[in-house]
C-alpha cells in the first residue's frame, strides 16, 4: 500500500484539543517531527483536520 510522509510544521498552542488529539493520532507532538503513514481515507481525513499545521510529502 502507498503511504505518505507527513512532517508537523506548526505548533499545536493556543489550538482546539481536538487538533491537538488529531496530531497525536498521526504519530506527531513536536515540531518538524516527519510520521510514514498508509494512504488511508482516515489517515486523508486526519491530515485534511490539520492541513494548516503539516506538511505533506509523496
Amino acid at each position: 500500500m502507498a503511504t505518505i510522509k507527513v512532517t508537523q510544521t506548526g505548533s499545536p498552542i493556543r489550538r482546539e484539543p481536538s487538533q491537538r488529539a488529531t496530531l497525536v493520532g498521526l504519530g506527531l507532538n513536536k515540531m518538524h517531527k516527519t510520521s510514514e503513514l498508509e494512504d488511508t481515507p482516515s489517515v486523508r481525513g486526519m491530515i485534511r483536520k490539520v492541513a494548516h499545521m503539516v506538511k505533506i510529502e509523496g
